[in-house]
């Protein structure tokens, strides 16, 4: 009996013993221990230890990653992927991390993709991502790595993308990087890379984009593209090697990357001639050469580029006549041949592409006259000959379309303003020889002379006259201004044009008034006596509303003194965005040039003012509400505004924020201080571009590049959804992080409901469905990086189709697919 008790209690123990042995056995695998789809193995486990370690998580993105293992294959770490128990990716954008990435990366040997951008790492890249046999995609974009590029990398088998772009790397590019020979886009721009470019990267069969523009790099170019390769052809579609410090001449070889779509170098110091083998690269559509030393004349190939829609070779010092062949461009939507030594005549065949927009001749030698067939270019937008030896009557077209700012320094132009019209027809051959031989006898003296002197007295009685007027006017803005000051009202009488921003009265003697189109017509005396009301300081200046005589009110912008560009170059940038016209573009309708150099420009006041006061003035016991269809209308507004801007005028905006989006009465969404940054100093622009970053609204790449294009507008244009669906004013981070980065985190974590604001999940009932594709379209105009956003035309199509318009208005000159205006 005692031992049937006793083999009892040893069962019984036994039984107690197997239950345990699941709670107190550590979850980690060893390396051929079966996985159970919850735990990683246990190299895996260390090696995620030590990256944990190696970096700073002040926002505890991290904390998920527990001291077991367990949950981190199964969604319960963030940014963990695996298969079978091994890590195959790594994605933590957008957490703030500090630190470094451990060197112990390397025991991750499943891993495949890498993607840390959008933080704020340090350190150097480790070498022993080099012994990933699976790595294929690393993203280390917009973070401050240093150091230089592991030639180890190269090593990867499987290797398809590389991005390290805007961090602080440094040293020569590695030979070695083409021997992962699946690697198709690698992009190194914005970093202080020096040295030359790999030979390499030249051979490189599978290379499709090559971005390395932002850098130190110098030498010349290799010209061995394309030479080894025996059997197949090069991928290559994109070279971007702007704002290097490139030399030498363009290599030929480049006709070897038949793929080729876009070829840039702008602003690096190449020089000699164009090749004239550029012409078989017959699927490129951007040719960009401009801000280079080249010279000799355009090869009379480039008419072979039927596909090309950009040709841009302005500030150079290519010479001799512009070929005739260039006609043959049917496709051309932009010509820029600016600064420049072109001579001779223009080519008439250029009035045969019609599909031009934007005809840039202007600071050359060019000759004789203009073509009367450029009254055949319907579609043309921008146009400027200005400073050529052009002579003769400007074709009625132009002369209608575009402004004296087009025409001016050519000094025998004629027909393009009331001031400059061309003379009557000359007489007949026989009349001018018989007024040639005829004398003059003393009577006609007499008359000549008469003539002259009635002609002196009539001048004379002009002066006196507008002395006079002008006497009047100073003595009533003497009065006005001094009525103004009186109790320190922020009512002004005068828009200050002469001495500080804050000073009351008007100009002096000498000042230069230019009307555009427009429903206010005034002179410079109705403005500079105008009363003056502040409506807001910006970088480029201060804002106010000024009210007329007559009671009519315009906005006034006084631009601040020496961050404008000369005085020439001002008013021929100027009288380009004056002519600019469309329903959802703030118009320019004067500019006003001081006597000492103060500049005013005139714009349409409207009442509504901004769309950030629109959303955030309101105040918290406000009955106002803005409902969904109002929201989406200024949505559709700002898009089309901005695709006009983009495709129609080629201007990037550079600064768009809900601020400088107005509103009218109608609250139909107008864009403002679009074109403003080709009116200032370099300087002066990148603090602007400074400014929008201060307040949220800038594109992660634009804390490097110091020029904004299409793409960062569209990260502003999505900062600006995400404010119509939030309600939140991106200059207001919440809990430490941008707006972008908030409704990421929001929307990763499933609490979508908590991204919108609550005035529209009133009516998410009916709305939900748009809501929802709205807020995926923003997140996509803010992904970090740059390629991955859509074109604004996209963005604009997008929309229209989430919520069509149910009645069209005139804002439909913008919408897509119609291109007219």
């Amino acid at each position: 009996m005692d031992k049937n008790k006793e083999r009892w209690k040893l069962s019984l123990w036994f039984l107690l013993l197997l239950l345990l042995i699941p709670i107190c056995v550590k979850p980690v695998l060893g390396e051929g221990e079966r996985w159970d789809g919850v735990v990683v193995t246990e190299s895996n486990f260390l090696a995620l230890q030590a990256f944990k370690q190696e970096l700073v998580d002040p926002k505890g993105f991290l904390r998920s990653w527990n001291d077991s293992g367990y949950g981190a294959c199964s969604g319960g770490w963030v940014g963990i992927k695996c298969a079978q128990g091994q890590v195959i990716v790594i994605q933590l954008p957008w957490k703030g991390l500090k630190g470094h990435i451990t060197d112990r990366i390397g025991q991750l040997q499943g891993l495949r993709k890498l993607s840390l951008h959008d933080n704020h790492i340090g350190g150097s890249i480790p070498s022993t991502l080099g012994i990933l046999p699976n790595l294929r995609g690393v993203q280390l974009f917009n973070n401050r790595l240093t150091g230089s590029i592991p030639p180890s990398l190269g090593s990867c088998p499987l290797l398809q993308s590389l991005d390290l772009s805007n961090n602080l790397l440094d040293g020569t590019i590695p030979q070695t990087l083409a021997n992962s020979t699946k690697l198709y886009s690698l992009n190194l721009s914005f970093n202080s890379f020096s040295g030359p470019i790999p030979s390499s990267l030249t051979l490189s069969p599978s290379l499709s984009f090559l971005s390395l523009q932002h850098n130190n790099l110098s030498g010349s170019i290799p010209n061995s593209w394309g030479r080894t390769l025996k059997n197949g052809f090069f991928r290559l579609q994109t070279l971007i090697l702007d704002q290097n410090s490139f030399s030498g001449s363009i290599p030929a070889s480049l006709v070897s990357l038949r793929e080729l779509t876009e070829i840039s170098l702008a602003h690096n110091q190449f020089s000699g001639a164009i090749p004239n083998e550029i012409g078989s690269l017959s699927r490129l559509r951007t040719l960009d050469f401009s801000n280079n030393a080249l010279n000799a004349s355009l090869p009379a190939s480039l008419s072979n580029l039927s596909s090309l829609l950009v040709l841009n070779v302005e500030n150079n010092h290519i010479d001799d006549k512009i070929p005739e062949s260039l006609g043959r461009l049917h496709n051309l939507s932009v010509l820029s041949l600016s600064r420049n030594q072109f001579t001779g005549p223009i080519p008439s065949s250029i009035g045969n592409i019609s599909t031009l927009t934007r005809l840039d001749l202007s600071l050359n030698n060019l000759s004789r006259e203009i073509p009367i067939s450029f009254d055949n270019l319907q579609s043309l937008k921008f146009f400027n000959v200005s400073y050529n030896n052009l002579s003769g009557p400007v074709p009625s077209l132009l002369a209608q379309k575009f402004n004296s700012t087009s025409f001016v320094g050519n000094i025998q132009l004629c027909g393009y303003s009331p001031s400059t019209s061309c003379p009557s027809q000359a007489p007949s051959t026989q009349v001018e020889k018989h007024h040639r031989h005829r004398k003059l006898s003393t009577k006609d003296i007499i008359l000549i002379a008469a003539g002259v002197l009635l002609i002196v007295l009539v001048i004379l009685c002009c002066i006196l006259f507008v002395c006079l007027i002008r006497k009047s006017a100073a003595s009533r803005k003497a009065n006005g201004g001094a009525t103004g000051r009186a109790g320190g009202s922020r009512t002004e009488k005068g828009v200050p044009a002469v001495a500080g921003e804050e000073e009351a009265g008007g100009g002096e003697a000498g000042g230069k008034l230019v009307l555009f189109d427009g429903a206010v017509a005034f002179t410079a005396d109705d403005l500079l006596c105008a009363t003056a009301e502040i409506m807001g300081k910006s970088t480029y200046g201060t804002v106010y509303k000024a009210t007329l005589e007559d009671g009519s009110q315009v906005a006034v912008k006084r631009l601040r003194e020496k961050i404008t560009k000369s005085q020439r170059e001002f008013e021929s940038e100027v009288g380009i965005l004056g002519k600019i016209r469309h329903p959802n573009l703030l118009a320019l309708r004067a500019y006003y040039l001081g006597p000492k150099g103060e500049k005013l420009l005139v714009f349409d006041y409207l009442p509504k003012g901004s769309l950030a006061a629109f959303l955030h003035a309101r105040g918290p016991e406000s009955e106002t509400t803005i409902d969904w269809p109002t929201r989406m209308k200024i949505a559709q507004g700002m898009g089309r505004g901005l695709f006009y801007l983009h495709s129609h005028e080629n201007i990037i905006h550079g600064n768009l924020t809900s601020s400088n989006v107005l509103l009218d009465e109608n609250t139909n969404a107008r864009i403002a201080d679009y074109g403003l940054s080709r009116l200032m100093t370099s300087a002066a622009s990148s603090n602007v571009i400074a400014t929008a970053g201060a307040l949220g609204y800038r594109a992660p790449e634009l804390s490097k590049l110091k020029k904004a294009n299409t793409k960062t507008d569209v990260y502003s244009l999505g900062v600006i959804l995400l404010e119509l669906l939030t309600g939140k004013s991106p200059a207001e981070p919440m809990n430490g992080v941008d707006l972008p980065q908030w409704v990421a985190s929001i929307v990763k974590e499933e609490w979508i409901n908590e991204v919108f604001d609550v005035e529209l999940m009133r009516d998410a009932s009916t709305i939900g469905d748009e809501l929802l594709n709205t807020l995926k379209l923003a997140l996509n105009c803010v992904d970090p990086s740059p390629s991955a956003r859509p074109e604004v035309q996209q963005v604009l199509h997008q929309l229209q189709e989430i919520r069509p318009e149910r009645s069209p208005t005139s804002g439909d000159q913008g919408a897509i697919p119609s291109t007219s205006h």
